[in-house]
C-alpha cells in the first residue's frame, strides 16, 4: 500500500516516461577515454560532456527506479527504500525537465544541477543498507538468507550503477575546476602513487583503530615509491582503508587480553604488465571457510547502521571500525568498475590476505547493469 501511496507526488506521465527511459541502452565510456576526453576541457568539449551526461543520466536513473518498484520479500515497500526511490524520480524529474543543452551558459546551469543531484544522493548506501534491516526485522528468522540471492545481486547492481553515475557526474563538475592539482584530470590522477595512497588510506584506518581501542598494530608497505599509474586515487583510497581496517579490527581484537606484540600489518604493492595489485595481509585469525561466501554479502553484519542511531544525516559520517558491513562488498563493485577485482583468501587459525587487483590499461568498458 505504502508504495502505491509514494506514488501520488510523482504524475502517471512521469512514471511512464521512467519506464520509456528505463528501456533505452546505457552508454559505457572507460577510464582511458575519460582521461583523454578530459585533458583537453575546452568550452566545446564541455558541452559535448553535459549534452551526453544529459541524455545518459536519465536513462541509467530510471533503471534503477524501475528496479527499486520491483524488489522481492516486499523489500519495495519498506519507508527507507521509498525514500531513495523518491530521490532517484526527483533526480530523473529534474534532468528531463532541463531543456536541451545548447551553448555554455546552458552547460555551466546544468552542471550546477547535476552536482545538486550528487549530493541528493549522498546517503544512498547506508538508507538502502536501513531498508534491508527493515526487512530484516520484520522476516521469518528461519528464512535462509542465501536465498535472498535475489535481493543481493540488485544491490551489486544497483550500487554499481551508482557508483557509474557518481562518477560521470564528479569527472564533469571537476573538470570545471579552473586550477585543477597537478597530473589531475577531473578525478583521475594520472601519476598516481598506489604506495603513497595505501599509505594514506592505512594511516586513516589506523587513527579510526586508535579511537576505538586505544592502540593500533603496526603497518609495513613494501613496494616502488615511483611507480605511478592512471587511477582515481579516492577510489583506491576508500578500498584499501576498508581491507587495512578489516585486518586492524581482526589482529587487535585477537591480540588484544594476549602478551604478545600484535603482529604489524604487511602491505605489499606490486606492478605487472596488466595489473597493479595490492596485497593486504594480516595476522588476525582468518575467517572459517564456511563464512567466506558471506563476507561479500550485504545481509549479514551485525554492525549497527549510522541512519538507524542518528535520524539526523549530518552526524552520520562517524566511521566506526565495523561500519555496517558494506565495505567488502562495495570496495570490491569499486575494483571491478575500472576492470579490476578484489579477492580474500583466508587460513583460518592464522590471517587473512586481501588481493586488489587494479587494471592498469584502463581500456576496459564501465560495466553497466
Amino acid at each position: 500500500m505504502a508504495a502505491r501511496k509514494a506514488c501520488v507526488s510523482f504524475s502517471k506521465t512521469l512514471i511512464e516516461e521512467v519506464h520509456k527511459w528505463g528501456c533505452m541502452k546505457q552508454t559505457g565510456v572507460s577510464l582511458r577515454y575519460m582521461m583523454e576526453f578530459g585533458s583537453k576541457p575546452t568550452d566545446r568539449n564541455l558541452l559535448i560532456s553535459g549534452q551526453f551526461l544529459h541524455k545518459e543520466l536519465p536513462i541509467r536513473i530510471a533503471r534503477r527506479a524501475i528496479e527499486l518498484e520491483t524488489l522481492p520479500y516486499g523489500l519495495s515497500e519498506k519507508p527507507a527504500v521509498l525514500k531513495v526511490r523518491d530521490w532517484y524520480l526527483d533526480s530523473f524529474r529534474d534532468l528531463r525537465s532541463f531543456p536541451e543543452i545548447k551553448d555554455t551558459s546552458d552547460e555551466k546551469e546544468f552542471t550546477k544541477m547535476i552536482k545538486a543531484i550528487k549530493v541528493r544522493h549522498n546517503n544512498v548506501v547506508p538508507m538502502m543498507a536501513l531498508g534491508v534491516q527493515q526487512l530484516k526485522k520484520g522476516m521469518d528468522p528461519t528464512i535462509v538468507y542465501e536465498d535472498l540471492d535475489e535481493i543481493h545481486q540488485f544491490l551489486d547492481r544497483f550500487y554499481m550503477s551508482r557508483i557509474g553515475i557518481r562518477m560521470l557526474i564528479g569527472q564533469h563538475v571537476e573538470l570545471h575546476n579552473p586550477n585543477p592539482p597537478p597530473h589531475c584530470v577531473g578525478y583521475i590522477h594520472t601519476k598516481m602513487s598506489p604506495l603513497e595512497v595505501a599509505q594514506n588510506a592505512s594511516e586513516d584506518a589506523r587513527a579510526i583503530c586508535m579511537r576505538e581501542y586505544g592502540s593500533a598494530p603496526d603497518i609495513n608497505i613494501y613496494g616502488d615509491p615511483h611507480f605511478t599509474f592512471p587511477y582515481v586515487p579516492t577510489h583506491l583510497h576508500l578500498m584499501v582503508f576498508e581491507l587495512v581496517k578489516n585486518s586492524l579490527r581482526a589482529v587487535q581484537e585477537r591480540f588484544m587480553d594476549s602478551d604478545r606484540v600484535a603482529p604489524p600489518i604487511r602491505i605489499i604493492v606490486a606492478e605487472g604488465i596488466e595489473d597493479v595489485t595490492i596485497k593486504v595481509s594480516d595476522e588476525g585469525g582468518g575467517i572459517p571457510r564456511s563464512g567466506l561466501p558471506k563476507i561479500f554479502t550485504y545481509l549479514y553484519s551485525t554492525a549497527k547502521n549510522p541512519l538507524d542511531e542518528h535520524s539526523d544525516l549530518g552526524i552520520a559520517d562517524m566511521v566506526t571500525m565495523a561500519g555496517y558491513g558494506y565495505g567488502l562488498p562495495i570496495s570490491r563493485l569499486y575494483a571491478q568498475y575500472f576492470g579490476g577485482d578484489l579477492q580474500i583468501i583466508s587460513m583460518e587459525g592464522y590471517g587473512t590476505d586481501a588481493y586488489l587487483h587494479l587494471s592498469r590499461l584502463g581500456d576496459s568498458q564501465e560495466p553497466l547493469p
